[in-house]
């Protein structure tokens, strides 16, 4: 019987190697976690419960999650989302196209949208104006996918919600030492990193822009904004005066604002079975997620881990981005990688001294490093959002891990700063 450290790290490469294949990430993660689980005990029985107390552990989270698939499904099919987008990058101009655009992104990722959906979203507007300014394909992904990955950061998203569960810290408190780390990666990805990418080869034509006209009516910008701003508000009341109201209700009473604000109550059975068909699938991939993490967990890996950062002298302000990035490597997902990490590390970081919130924070700016990956749904879901080719959407990854660093070093900083 091998150690349970190695064990585990073997289940973790059989996992990695499945999703790959392109074996469905759920059962992939099922069954490494299985394979580790006995490799490092031996039983078959501790291994099970092993798994099953890693999934009662997220199990708060997932209901969270599925409770936000409410704003998100809102802010969809009321069309606010859209509203949202299209009013920042017409205040913005041309002139400040990639601002506009990465910041529209962003702001959809900060209210609750998934970043995927919000880059899906504002992509075919980012594609009329590039037709029209011969704008570099790649330029303009890169700027969409940076102002998405700056505003999960912030956002009730269930990368932030598992992120804060698992510290036992106030998810607006997370939220809020996400701010300024975001701003900082946003003007470093519009300033510095898209100018890098500057290129002729693949200019966005207006044949392949996939604009569209739009008869539908969108709200206003204020009323589209009304929702979001009451989850934020209500969420806020814990760290500012004490009363706690549970993500759980405040994100679904922020659907409901944005339903009514927005005159689209009717709508409502629609935005639920949109939030919900979303949201489903990252609840199911939280329970193979949590699966692997509990054996994990009751393995000696993160003693191991640990046992090696601090042989470095790392301090938990580095452990907490260190082990979000590696888990989103493996995984390719914001969500499971800062659930694999929040999970099997929250103890013993929180235990170097600190806090909570900022353990949290570091995690999940950390799972934006490489979560951009080939053998995740987000690298392929971008690419098909502007018509890039395969080769092509390799090419923007290392870009891509420097807008996650940039995130990572500020929330860093922040936190020594702030902490």
């Amino acid at each position: 019987m091998m150690s349970s450290s190695l064990a585990a790290i073997l289940g973790l490469a059989i996992a990695i190697f499945l999703i790959i294949k392109k074996v469905s990430p759920v059962y992939s993660l099922i069954l490494g976690a299985l394979i580790g689980g006995v490799l490092g005990s031996g039983s078959l029985v501790e291994t099970v419960g092993d798994m099953f107390d890693g999934v009662k552990s997220i199990t708060p989270a997932v209901l969270r999650i599925i409770a936000a698939g409410v704003l998100s499904g809102a802010l969809i099919i009321s069309g606010a989302a859209e509203a949202i987008s299209e009013t920042i990058v017409r205040k913005l101009g041309s002139r400040f196209v990639f601002l506009s655009l990465a910041l529209a992104t962003m702001i959809l990722c900060a209210v609750g949208v998934f970043v995927d959906v919000a880059v899906i979203t504002v992509a075919p507007i980012a594609l009329s104006l590039a037709s029209r300014l011969r704008l570099s394909r790649p330029q303009l992904l890169l700027a969409l996918i940076g102002g998405g990955k700056c505003g999960n950061i912030i956002s009730p998203n269930p990368n932030t919600i598992i992120a804060a569960e698992n510290y036992d810290a106030p998810l607006a408190s997370v939220m809020a030492a996400g701010v300024l780390p975001a701003l900082v990666g946003l003007l470093v990805t519009v300033f510095l990193i898209v100018p890098l990418l500057r290129s002729k080869k693949d200019v966005c034509s207006f044949e392949d822009s996939g604009s569209e006209k739009r008869n539908k009516s969108l709200p206003s910008f204020w009323a589209s904004m009304a929702g979001p701003l009451f989850a934020v508000l209500v969420l806020a009341l814990r760290p500012i005066c004490g009363i706690v109201i549970d993500p759980l209700v405040a994100l679904p009473l922020g659907g409901l604002v944005t339903l009514l604000a927005t005159c689209s109550i009717k709508s409502i059975r629609e935005s639920l079975d949109y939030g919900l068909s979303k949201m489903a699938p990252v609840a199911v991939l939280l329970i193979g997620t949590g699966t692997l993490a509990g054996v994990i967990s009751a393995s000696d890996m993160k003693d191991v881990v640990i046992g090696w950062l601090g042989s470095w002298n790392v301090s938990g302000t580095l452990m907490a981005p260190l082990s979000g990035a590696l888990m989103c490597a493996a995984t390719a997902s914001t969500t499971a990688g800062a659930t694999i990490a929040s999970a099997s590390f929250a103890d013993a970081i929180s235990a170097t001294g600190l806090a909570g919130v900022w353990g949290a924070a570091l995690t999940n700016s950390g799972a934006t490093v490489l979560d951009h990956l080939p053998h995740g749904s987000f690298f392929h879901a971008t690419a098909g959002s502007v018509y890039m080719p395969f080769k092509e959407r390799l090419s923007l990854i290392p870009y891509e891990s420097m807008v996650g660093l940039t995130l990572s070093l500020s929330t860093i900083l922040c936190s020594l700063l702030f902490g």
